[in-house]
Order: C-alpha cells, then structure tokens, then sequence
C-alpha cells in the first residue's frame, strides 16, 4: 500500500490533482497556512470538496501548519476542531505539543506531523509517535538509510517532487529578519531566491547561490518504497493546475509500473527549475543548486538561427501560438520568447532581448499540452437500475442501495414512458461525478411519468446517494472544551551564553558550540563556573549522533533547536535545554513538554514574550541571529578546492553582509547563516540568551541585559523583532 499525495492550492489545482489520480490530496485553509498566499480554502469551500473527494475514493489532509502566539490559540484549535468536522481525513500541524494536546483532548483527531517539525532521525519519529501524530512528514534532508529506519516506528511521509527550501525545515528566519515576513507564520518572501555573491575564489560574481532546484526523485521512487515509505508527496499549493496534473500523472504511472511516454517531458513543461535534483536523500548531485536560473527553466526544445532579421529555433518539435520560451546563453537567462509562426526546420520566436545564434530555448508555456493535461475529468461508475410501474412510487437501486420517490405514475393516456427515457434521464448527472452503468431498468409500458416528475426523482436518488458516499462516518467534535489556564508569568535573572569556547566566559549556563563535533575540546570545561551545555544541530541522524554520545558525560545536558532532542534527552539521561528553534510561541505549548530550561521564539515582540516568562525561560536578548541552517555544501562539494574557512560572507544586491559559518558533524560540513547585523535587545522579563557564536563570548556575556554598553560594543545592530511583530 502505498499513497500519492498532491497539492491543492485552491479548487482547480485539487480538481486537476483528482481527476489526474492523486490518492489524497492536501490544502491549506484561510489562516494558519504555511503557504498564506495559496487560494486556500472556507469551512463550506472545504466541506464541498471533501465530499467529492471521498465519494471519488480520495483523502484530503488539511496543513495548519505555521507557529501560533498566544493570542491566536484559541483560533487556532478551533480551526483545527472546523477543519475534522467539514470532513478532512487529517490535520497536518507543525508545532508538536500543540498537537499533543489536541490529541489528549479529542482524540478523533487524525494528527499528520509537519516537515516543519525537522523529523530526520529515529528520535524525532519517537516523540511523534508518543505525542499521538499517526504520521510525520519527514525533513527534505533525510538520507535514505535513516528513512528506512524511521519507516519502522511512524508512518512516514516523503516529498518526491517540487520546490526544495535552502534551509531545514522550521529553521529558517531569513525572509523574517530580513523583511518582517516569517516564513513559519506561512508568509517567506523568498530571499533565498535572490542573488548573491560569497566570499571564496570561484563564486565571487554575483549568483543565486541558495537557490535550489526542484526535486524530481524519478525512478528512485522505488527506492523509498523499498525503505517502507508510505506517503509519497508532491509539493505545490503556489502552482498552477497544469503542473499538480502533470505531476501527479507522472508518480502515477511510475508508481502503478507502467511509465507513460512523455509524462517527464509534460512535467518538464508544466513547471521545472534547474533541470532537477534527486534530493538529499541521496547524496547532492551537480544540480542540486541552481546557481544560473532561478524560475521555470521548461524544457529544451532548439537552438536560435537569427536569419533575415527574424530569430528561426531550428527544432523538430512543433509548437503554436500562445507557447511561451525562456533563452539561454551559457547557462544563463538571456531573455523570454513567444511564438511567432512556423518554418522549416523550425519556427520563429519573437523576444524583446536581443539574441544570438547558438542560443538555446526552452519551452516552458506550452498551450496544447496545458489543454491536455486538464480535459479529463474522474467520475465514479455506478451501478443504477430503475423500476417505473403504475400505481407505484418510483424506485431507483444504486450500487445495491434502494432510494424510493413520491411520485407514483397513473396510467398513460398517449405514449408511455420507455426505457429509453429512463436511461437518457439518469445520463444527465449535473454537478455529481458519476458514470452511470445500468443494471434492469423496468417498466411496465403502461404508465405515464412526466420529465419533470423523472427529473425530479433523478436528482433526488444521486443528491442521496452522493451523500452517503461522502459521509465518512468518522462522529464529529460537538463538546468543544475550555483552554487550560495559562501560568502567571515570572521572571527568572539567569544569564546563558552560546560560544564556540567557554573560555573566560561568565554566565549561569555555558553552551558549547563546536566547530567540529569530531575534536570537541572539553578540556577547557574546567574553566567555566557555571552549567554545561553541549550544542546539538536541528539536523543530526546515524554516525553524528553516535560521534556526539561519547562525550556527553562532560556536560550537565543539550542545547538543541529540534524537537527530537527531547527524546534523545531521555533516552541518555541529560538535562535539555529547548531552543529557539523550538519556536515556542504561546503558553500552551510551553505547558505540554518538561525542559531544564527553554528560550522562546526569536520571532516574539517583547510584549508577546513577556507573558510566557518563567523560572527557566529565555529570550534571545544580544549577539548574533542565526537565520539559516544548510544541510548540504554551497560550493556545491567542491572539497579538493575548498579552503575550508570557519565563516565565509554571503552578500546580496544591496550590499548587506550574512556570515556564513561552517562547521563538521558526522563527518561531513554544514553551514550556519547569520543576520547580517547583531542582536541588541535588552529585557527584563526572563531569562536572557546571548548567542557569540562568532562575537567575542568573554566580551559580549558581562554586558548582554544592557543596552547602552552592547549598543557601544556592536555599533551597528538590530533590535530584531523585540518592538515589532511579524506578519
């Protein structure tokens, strides 16, 4: 068994994703959506869809999955509580004890972890189990090897194709930092997407140097199936209804085992960046990043001829009027193209750049294909016989089920109804997708029954039986119960620092951060007054986890932005400190998990923190902002070149600096993005964490709760989000 998942952007991209095959398809609603600028979907919208869709034998899985403040709670679980009881088959949700208690307290509730939750490891898919999730929708980054293992604790859930995030999952707060609009409140304004130029020998021009290709898994899909997967996801819901069907045709087939001829080439056009990748889970490959495009680059399909003053595409394909084209010189973007009339041994496009011979094209409109792709439309068969007798009331059995009428036929005083009528009636299905297949339609050839009486009780018998296919007999939520009582806030005085050495270093709490988790130096620990943290990465699994168990005797716990460290946590006996990447926003999260010690959202205003405050939390107060974690190599894996610098610089088109850091676990280096100015924010609420990662640790601890001295040390800084929200 396995399931084809699509995107449902709105009601055409999940009509295309049905009619194409999908098995489930999942979509966003008006709020709490990751994906805020999709159509999204109202509670009537939702609950119409869901009953075509199940009468169509397909699940919907509705995704509220951005992070919630403490104002929005109540919102939140009863859009949650709306979403089940208008029919969804699950509810996808990104913030893990959020949906431990919805689980607690209905457990009706079918719970689907987002990928935004990090799950790469078998810790991660512990917890999910344990905190009542049937499923978790694994981070893009997870190799193979550990999927398989995952595969054997939850139901697992994989992304196959579509756009892929430079960052992991539920880590990234660039767009944030960098433009007030978070990508986890499902706002990303994509500045991964832009160009930028980095600091070593071979990538100094300017480039998209974090955008990444899209994923297109292919024929390794058998691959995954073989792992246990059992979910396979097509990502989406900002794409057009041409790509969902193309998509879904493509997985289709090669899941069935029977590859269509031209369903890559149709998906090719439909919607492809960078000529795709095969994705992390199995090693980056050459086209992991696309440095050179960053949209729609569409399909080869000729080379530029300039003739006459005219641009011939000398091609063996034939395209037509309305197909549009994208140019390419050396790799690079030169211009787009549309149709311009046939020729021989081509046709002529027509650009507003200027072009060349040897140019190569790319069709990435294509109007037949588009056309195509959306004609076919999923119907449901349905065995339907008839009986029409005088003096009886009219019946109809569909699928084995009887539906009765009040009409009851008097004798014909001219013609008689046929069966012929009978039949050309129950054809006409109006808005319900059903093929009629007849079994005995029966009269007595005596009686009379007008078209509007037929008409009538046709609609009567399909609307019936429409609703009963829909129904998914799952009970509803009526009992809606109160919230818990939120904790007075207190405030605690505890100081924490981050640092790549403890050294010299004054704070209640020293959390280590190694350059390479291989060469840890805990001989400089004895130094250090206060409790000891060992920093661990959202993104660890296999031989990291094991590289970090040998040393953890020299610390009082962890450090760690993802969630799966709570189970790591018990399952060595440390103390846990939850980090920012917990991206804990309101209190009733914060009330479902037990830590030493926790550091609220960076996202947070002052005022929204302030009434989360307790004896063991924090706010990122001073030092630096990390926006990014990247599980893969920039420099595309360029190693016997590398000069394997600590911090490199990533600057964009505005002049604006972000610190790159790298640093080695398990083996292999990632990288760490920074804001591209420091933290300033002093508070007095709770707890304050200062992050030195590449600040001076020793300088930057004595003075991180006050303004004045920090502001003297940084001179340029951000306050961050502490005075204005985010979107």
């Amino acid at each position: 068994m396995s399931e084809l998942l699509a995107p449902a952007g709105d009601i055409s991209c999940a009509n295309a994703a049905i009619d194409a095959g999908a098995d489930a398809i999942y979509l966003g609603l008006k709020n709490f959506s990751a994906r805020a600028s999709a159509g999204n979907f109202g509670e009537e919208e939702l609950a119409a869809l869901c009953a075509r869709a199940h009468v169509l034998g397909v699940r919907v899985h509705a995704a509220l999955n951005t992070l919630v403040k403490q104002s929005e709670v109540k919102d939140f679980v009863g859009a949650v509580i709306a979403a089940h009881n208008a029919g969804v088959d699950a509810v996808i949700i990104q913030d893990i004890f959020l949906g431990a208690y919805l689980k607690r307290t209905y457990p009706q509730l079918t719970l689907h972890l987002s990928t935004q939750a990090g799950v790469n490891n078998i810790y991660g898919a512990r917890l999910a189990a344990d905190y009542g999730f049937e499923r978790v929708i694994l981070a893009r980054e997870t190799p193979l090897s550990e999927i398989e293992r995952i595969a054997k604790i939850i139901e697992t859930e994989v992304f196959v194709q579509g756009a892929l995030c430079t960052c992991f999952s539920g880590q990234c707060y660039l767009s944030s930092f960098a433009g007030g609009n978070s990508g986890n409140r499902g706002r990303c304004k994509q500045p991964c997407r832009k160009l930028y130029s980095i600091d070593r020998e071979g990538f100094g021009e300017r480039a998209y140097a974090l955008s990444l290709s899209d994923l297109s898994v292919g024929g390794e899909i058998s691959r995954l199936l073989e792992a246990g997967v059992y979910s396979f996801k097509i990502e989406g819901r900002m794409r057009r209804p041409e790509y969902v069907s193309a998509a879904v045709r493509y997985y289709r087939n090669l899941l069935d085992g029977r590859p269509g001829e031209g369903d890559f080439s149709a998906l090719k056009r439909t919607y492809n960046r960078g000529n795709y990748t095969s994705g992390l889970a199995f090693g980056q490959d050459r086209t992991f990043i696309s440095r050179a495009v960053q949209g729609h680059i569409g399909e080869y399909c000729g080379v530029v001829r300039v003739a006459d003053g005219r641009y011939l595409c000398t091609s063996s394909q034939k395209c037509g009027e309305g197909d549009g084209f994208k140019v390419l010189r050396g790799g690079r973007e030169v211009g787009g193209a549309v149709y311009a009339g046939g020729a021989k041994g081509g046709f002529y496009i027509s650009s507003a750049s200027r072009l060349m011979n040897g140019d190569k094209v790319f069709i990435t409109t294509d109007v037949s294909l588009n056309e195509s792709l959306l004609k076919d439309h999923k119907l449901k068969k349905i065995n339907v016989s008839v009986t029409v007798e005088e003096g009886k009331s009219l019946s109809a059995v569909v699928d084995g089920e009887e539906y009765r009428g009040e009409y009851v036929p008097s004798a014909a005083r001219t013609r008689a109804v046929e069966e012929t009528d009978i039949v050309r009636c129950f054809d006409k299905v109006d808005c319900f997708p059903f093929e009629p297949v007849y079994g005995d339609i029966i009269t007595d050839g005596k009686c009379f029954v007008p078209a509007s009486a037929l008409n009538a009780f046709r609609r009567d018998v399909y609307s019936r039986h429409f609703e009963r296919l829909a129904d998914n007999r799952r009970p509803k939520i009526r009992n809606i119960k109160p919230l818990p009582e939120a904790e007075p806030p207190c405030r605690n005085d505890l100081k924490a620092v981050i640092a790549r050495d403890l050294g010299g270093v004054e704070a209640d709490i020293g959390i280590l951060k190694p350059d390479d988790y291989s060469e840890v130096n805990v001989d400089g620990l004895s130094s250090f007054a206060g409790k000891k943290y060992l920093f661990l990465p959202p993104f660890m699994n296999g031989e990291a986890l094991e590289e970090v168990k040998s040393i953890l005797d020299f610390f009082d716990g962890i450090y760690c932005d993802g969630y799966w460290s709570i189970e790591f946590c018990r399952q060595t006996g440390k103390e846990l400190f939850a980090g920012c990447g917990f991206n804990l926003s309101n209190g009733l999260s914060l009330s479902q998990f037990q830590a030493e010690y926790a550091a609220l959202s960076k996202e947070l205003t002052f005022a929204e923190a302030s009434p989360l405050a307790g004896r063991n939390t924090f706010y990122l107060s001073a030092g630096d902002i990390k926006v990014m974690d990247l599980i893969y190599c920039p420099f595309g894996r360029t190693c016997k070149t590398c000069d394997r610098r600590n911090v490199y610089t990533l600057t964009d088109e505005g002049g604006r600096a972000f610190p790159m850091r790298r640093y080695v676990c398990g083996g292999r280096c990632a990288f760490e993005l920074y804001n591209c100015v420091p933290l300033v924010a002093p508070q007095n609420f709770t707890g304050t964490l200062a992050d030195c990662t590449l600040c001076d640790a020793a300088a930057v601890a004595p003075v991180a709760g006050e303004g004045g001295k920090l502001k003297d040390y940084f001179k340029n800084y951000t306050s961050g989000h502490s005075k204005n929200p985010v979107l």
